[in-house]
C-alpha cells in the first residue's frame, strides 16, 4: 500500500482507501459554509518564507476536538478508520501570507482560532470548492480538501486559557520560557504546536508564522531539553525497568538502565507498514532508522529518526522528572503493518506517554528486560541490538559497584 507515498495516484493498482474516505465528502461540501474549528491551523513550509496557511474546520458546529487532536485519538481508542473519518470531514481554507506578517484579515482569523481552548465557531467563504489532494507527511495527520479561503470570521467570543492569554500579550518572554510555562500549566502539546506555528508565542520582533512541521519538532525538543537540563542531576535509577505500549500499530518496548542519562531510539518500518509500503515481497527486510544522544546532548537535528525521536524523548522526560531520577533509555518502536496510513507524530508521543504510565517491569540485568520484551515484539531484539550505541557503550562499560565485593 502506497497512499502515504504515492498520495492517491494509484501507483499500486488499487483503490486508495485513504483517498476513497475523502471522496466521500466532496460532493457535500460548500463555498460559503459555517461550523466549529476543533480548534486546528496549519502552515505550510513550501516556498518558505510565502507560505500557505489557514484554519481547518468542518461544515457541522459543536465538540469537533475528536477531529484534530491525538491526544483525543488516543483516549478514545480511535482506529485509522476512523481517523481517516475525522480527517476527511475537514476544509483547510488557506490563503498565502509571508511569515513576518503582521496585519492581515484572515490572519488575525487564524490568530484567533489558534488561541481558543475549544471549539471555535467560524464562517468560511472559499473562492472555490476544494480540490481532492491530501498532504501526507510523517509528522502530522492527513491533511486534504484545500481551498483559496476568500475570507473567514469567528462568530463567537472564543474561550482562552488565562496563561495561554498572558502568554501570548507578554512579548518580552521568550518562546522557550513561554512553552515551558505553558507545560506546567497543562496546556496540551498540539495546543502547544498551534500557538507557536501561528507566531503568537516569543518576544515581539521575534514573532513570525512556524511552518507547523518544524513547531511540532521545536515544541517536543525544547520541553524536553529544558527538562532534561535537570534531569541529568538527579539520582540514577537503581535496578532495569522496562515499559511498553501499542497504538495502531505501533508497538513501543522502552528500557531504561541503571547508567547516566543517554537517550536512544530505533525504529523498524516493517515491511507493508506505512512508510515502508514496498517492502512486502517476500524476504522483504524493515527499515532500520537510528539516534542517539549521550549525557551532553545532540546539538544536530535527528535525522533518522526525526520527529518520532522528539516525542518518545519528551515522554521519557516527564516521566523521570515525576521520579526525579534519570537513566539511560532505549527505545524500541515496531511500526507494522497494520500502520497503513500516517496519522502524525501526536499518536506516537501519547503512546509513549502510556507506556510511562503503566507500572513497569523490573529487572536485575539488562538481557532479562530484553527477554521479557522479545515476547511481545515480532522481530528479532537482535535487529536493534547490532544498531545501538547504547548497548554497545553498555556492554563494555563497567560501573563502580561492579568493582565492589559484597
Amino acid at each position: 500500500m502506497q497512499c502515504a507515498i504515492c498520495k492517491g495516484r494509484g501507483l499500486c493498482g488499487k483503490p486508495c482507501p485513504i483517498l476513497q474516505q475523502f471522496k466521500q465528502f466532496q460532493a457535500k461540501i460548500k463555498t460559503d459554509f459555517s461550523g466549529s474549528s476543533p480548534p486546528d491551523v496549519f502552515v505550510g513550509r513550501y516556498n518558505y518564507p510565502n507560505v500557505f496557511t489557514g484554519i481547518l474546520a468542518p461544515q457541522e458546529h459543536g465538540d469537533t476536538e475528536e477531529l484534530s487532536m491525538p491526544e483525543v485519538w488516543h483516549e478514545k481508542n480511535a482506529g485509522i478508520q476512523d481517523i481517516l473519518s475525522y480527517r476527511s470531514r475537514l476544509i483547510y481554507s488557506r490563503f498565502t501570507a509571508n511569515i513576518k506578517s503582521q496585519v492581515e484579515r484572515n490572519l488575525d482569523v487564524m490568530k484567533e482560532v489558534a488561541m481558543a481552548s475549544k471549539p471555535a465557531d467560524v464562517e468560511v467563504h472559499l473562492k472555490k470548492k476544494p480540490s481532492l489532494k491530501i498532504h501526507a507527511d510523517p509528522f502530522m495527520p492527513i491533511i486534504g480538501n484545500p481551498a483559496p479561503l476568500k475570507w473567514a470570521r469567528v462568530q463567537e467570543n472564543i474561550k482562552v486559557e488565562g496563561k495561554v492569554e498572558y502568554l501570548v500579550s507578554d512579548t518580552d518572554v521568550k518562546s522557550a520560557t513561554a512553552l515551558t510555562e505553558l507545560h506546567d500549566s497543562k496546556i496540551s502539546v498540539s495546543s502547544m504546536i498551534k500557538l507557536l506555528s501561528a507566531g503568537l508565542l516569543g518576544m515581539k520582533t521575534r514573532r513570525k508564522l512556524v511552518p507547523t512541521r518544524w513547531a511540532i519538532t521545536a515544541v517536543d525538543s525544547t520541553i524536553s531539553e529544558l527538562l532534561i537540563d535537570k534531569i541529568r542531576y538527579y539520582p540514577q535509577i537503581s535496578e532495569f525497568m522496562l515499559f511498553n505500549a501499542e497504538y495502531i500499530g505501533n508497538h513501543y518496548e522502552i528500557i531504561l538502565f541503571p547508567k547516566e542519562f543517554s537517550f536512544e531510539v530505533i525504529e523498524a518500518k516493517m515491511p507493508g507498514s506505512v512508510w515502508n509500503p514496498l517492502g512486502v515481497h517476500e524476504g522483504a527486510e524493515p527499515l532500520i532508522m537510528h539516534d542517539y544522544e549521550n549525557w551532553h546532548g545532540r546539538k544536530e537535528y535527528a535525522s533518522e529518526v526525526a520527529g518520532g525521536y522528539y516525542v518518545a524523548r519528551i515522554a521519557l522526560a516527564e516521566y523521570l522528572s515525576r521520579i526525579r531520577k534519570q537513566a539511560s533509555c532505549l527505545v524500541l518502536r515496531e511500526c507494522r503493518p497494520e500502520y497503513y496510513a500516517p496519522c502524525g507524530v501526536g499518536i506516537l508521543r501519547e503512546t509513549c506517554r502510556e507506556a510511562f504510565e503503566k507500572k513497569p517491569e523490573v529487572f536485575q540485568t539488562a538481557r532479562e528486560a530484553l527477554n521479557a520484551a522479545q515476547r511481545r515484539m515480532k522481530l528479532p531484539v537482535s535487529n536493534f541490538l547490532e544498531k545501538s550505541q547504547l548497548w554497545s557503550e553498555f556492554k563494555v562499560q563497567k560501573r563502580i559497584f561492579d568493582f565492589l565485593k559484597f
